[in-house]
């Protein structure tokens, strides 16, 4: 959490400086390529950091076929992108986006360079290391990006501050890992662990597909400038949802690879983390979506307004994301990426067929109806759970519903007491306040054992 938590504070700083220097076309340029560099990046990845993951002890040999497997992979896919660039910017219809292409995928070649020094940290539960790389790759690269756009390379700085976060990135992985490659190239190991990250690959990039939608859709349907006001919002919401998403992500799959054996012992580790994921997501969430307006307009102006409203409703999808991650943790943990992979290739082809067929009537029926499909896709997760580990939807339902139930209440009564408030400042710090008080009330009066446990943990290791 402090891990993540931290990064997106950071993110916010230098998002803010950003946000008043450059314009909506400059975030949309970006967003319409971002499809194409995530597909690339997930193509090179294939996979095999959670491959390499469930193998529980991999060998040097795993590693290595891992890291040129990759090397050879991401070449290959710089240079069929390069020469596809013209083909991108006559798609959009924007010339600028030709070189603009070029330089963006350089991130995901670089890339390559450090995978299997994340997927050793990663395997290795080394989070401290990883957010000390984390946050001095986003100071590296946040104040370059700034420094640029403040002398006028408008889109261009926000391309270098992507690729330098990756470099840098990169650079720490290899400081803080102690694998070394070697020239004793065998590519068998990578070749057996392709079966099952295969399908970690496939939906992947079906995940991606499925989150770049509006970048791509907008800026061939709308232009950059709707591209860039969605991209804003949805930006505001990622760093929520990522504070909490992230630190999942980060420790879900380990931890139930481990104690897979025991299914009894697994739900209760599961339902413990469904809670907790719950417990911090709706609040956090909701509560963006409740100042969306006071703080866009304080922090960045009136030019930004249009993302407000978004936010606002793409606060409700961001709060669920976490918990599908946890499900999709415990779908591969228990050795199923095929259950993963087919659960989102539908859900990507239902949203794109949403999109496409609801685009002439506007951006807000476009958003509602995949924050909607999203939401009820959690249903179709919550079957395979109960179908693999025995998790009914009951105790599903009794470990997310109460906190979604109390953080929307909270939300409403915050909104109430505070809708007469003239001054933005004022009503946005009101609403703060309020929010937190009336959450962390609520749930200690209610007895909630998640909050008690989480407090007493960290009064415990202060203590220490």
């Amino acid at each position: 959490m402090v891990n993540n938590g931290t990064t997106q504070v950071l993110n916010a700083v230098f998002g803010i400086m950003l946000l008043r220097r450059l314009l909506p076309e400059d975030y949309g340029k970006i967003a319409m390529l971002m499809v194409f560099a995530t597909i690339a990046s997930n193509i090179q990845d294939c996979g095999f950091r959670a491959a390499l993951c469930n193998l529980g002890q991999p060998t040097h040999r795993d590693y290595n076929a891992v890291f040129w497997s990759n090397i050879g992979m991401s070449a290959l896919l710089y240079l069929i992108l390069f020469l596809c660039s013209p083909l991108i910017a006559a798609f959009y219809g924007d010339p600028d986006l030709l070189w603009l292409a070029r330089y963006l995928f350089l991130g995901f070649l670089i890339s390559s360079l450090g995978i299997v020094q994340r997927a050793y940290l990663f395997i290795h539960l080394m989070n401290k290391q990883t957010a000390i790389i984390g946050i001095v790759s986003l100071v590296v690269s946040g104040t370059t990006g700034v420094l640029m756009a403040y002398n006028g390379f408008a889109y261009w700085g926000l391309a270098t501050q992507q690729v330098l976060f990756t470099a840098t990135v990169v650079v720490l992985n290899w400081y803080c890992s102690p694998w070394r490659p070697s020239l004793d190239i065998d590519l068998k190991p990578a070749r057996q662990m392709f079966g099952f990250s295969s399908k970690l690959l496939l939906q992947n990039l079906f995940n991606n597909l499925n989150a770049h939608a509006f970048g791509v859709l907008l800026g061939r349907f709308y232009g950059d400038y709707s591209a860039g006001i969605y991209s804003n919002a949805r930006r505001w919401d990622d760093m929520g949802s990522n504070t909490v998403n992230g630190m999942v992500q980060d420790v879900a799959q380990p931890v139930l690879t481990r104690v897979r054996d025991d299914q009894s012992r697994y739900r209760q580790v599961f339902r413990k983390m469904l809670r907790f994921v719950s417990f911090v997501s709706f609040p956090a969430m909701l509560g963006i979506g409740l100042i969306a307006h006071e703080f866009l307009f304080l922090v960045a102006g009136e030019k930004w307004m249009a993302s407000a409203t978004l936010l606002s409703m793409l606060a409700i999808y961001g709060a669920f994301v976490p918990i599908t991650t946890l499900y999709s943790n415990l779908t591969i943990s228990q050795g199923r990426s095929d259950i993963n992979l087919w659960n989102t290739v539908v859900l990507c082809v239902l949203v794109w067929i949403g999109l496409i067929a609801l685009h002439p009537y506007g951006l807000k029926v476009m958003v509602i109806f995949f924050i909607i499909i999203n939401v009820l896709w959690l249903f179709v997760w919550q079957g395979f759970a109960n179908r693999l580990v025995g998790l009914s939807l009951w105790e599903a339902l009794r470990d997310v519903v109460p906190f979604f139930l109390f953080a929307t209440l909270v939300m409403a009564a915050t909104w109430w007491l505070t809708r007469n408030i003239a001054s933005d400042w004022l009503r946005l710090v009101a609403k703060i306040v309020i929010a937190v008080l009336l959450y962390a009330g609520i749930m200690w009066l209610s007895g909630a054992k998640i909050m008690r446990e989480s407090v007493d943990y960290i009064l415990h290791r202060n203590h220490e």
